[in-house]
């Protein structure tokens, strides 16, 4: 009996967290039908009209269109970049291994905003301000990708790679072969991070670029709820365009990305 009225009041309290997390969600979803205008008698009280308003006044294709290739782009080198030195991390044995592992999470105490002068200089000398390279290359390793992977593939048995090794696999070999196949549950876990992160990401944009034409969402976002501060249906609308994206996105690998976090640092 006690068992049962502790597991319903759990429920009940895990209910009320989840109204709680939901409800500004809700808020913006049902805000973005209402119409324009609420006076009695201008129209209905529930139109998409301003969907296709947000779309159009916004320029939300091209930024969408932005936003996807910087994401992707730097997803696919984080990932190689924490594969490589993840597995380095966990599995060869040279000097320096733990003051080098040391200083990769020494990495994600500094905020990107204290290295952003120097990464401004070190692009300007490049000549890649204004360009996609400034909106990839400053984020295309991270210390925490490289560490995820790094924790997940000490879970995995060296037993494997050992066999594979007297198959006469080589260390790249054995790495794309055997290991990665295994951790898909990080990678999905380090993918789902950083397209989040990056499509989310306005600093960058704000920073590093000046070009209408490489606007990214989260740019086009805020420069759109400048235009109409007062129109709150046709803002909220902008902000569900935005935000679908990497909601599909988290839908779409949310059990791998469960597997991950439940995993990872649990060594074999």
């Amino acid at each position: 009996m006690a068992l049962v009225l502790v597991s319903s009041i759990s429920l009940v309290l895990l209910l009320l967290g989840a109204g709680l997390v939901l409800s500004p969600l809700a808020i913006v979803l049902w805000t973005s039908f209402l119409p324009s205008s609420l006076t009695i008698g201008d129209g209905p009280w529930f139109t998409i009209a301003n969907y296709r308003q947000a779309w159009d006044r916004g320029q939300f294709l091209l930024a969408f269109v932005n936003s996807t290739i910087v994401a992707l782009a730097v997803t696919g080198l984080q990932m190689v970049t924490s594969a490589l030195a993840g597995y380095a991390l966990a599995r060869l044995q040279f000097r320096g291994r733990q003051a080098l592992l040391l200083l990769v999470l020494a990495t994600l105490v500094i905020p990107f905003q204290i290295l952003v002068i120097p990464i401004f200089l070190v692009l300007k000398s490049g000549h890649l301000i204004n360009t996609y390279g400034a909106l990839i290359l400053p984020t295309a390793a991270n210390g925490f990708g490289i560490f995820l992977l790094r924790q997940y593939f000490q879970t995995i048995p060296v037993e494997l790679e050992e066999a594979a090794a007297l198959d006469g696999a080589n260390r790249l070999q054995i790495l794309w072969q055997v290991t990665l196949p295994l951790a898909r549950p990080a990678l999905v876990t380090l993918f789902l991070f950083t397209v989040i992160g990056e499509w989310n990401d306005l600093f960058k944009p704000l920073v590093f670029t000046t070009r209408p034409e490489l606007r990214t969402v989260q740019l086009a976002l805020a420069e759109f709820q400048e235009q109409f501060t007062n129109n709150w249906p046709l803002m909220m609308a902008a902000v569900v365009i935005a935000t679908v994206p990497v909601l599909l996105a988290f839908l779409v690998g949310q059990r791998q990305f469960l597997q991950g976090i439940a995993t990872t640092g649990i060594k074999n």
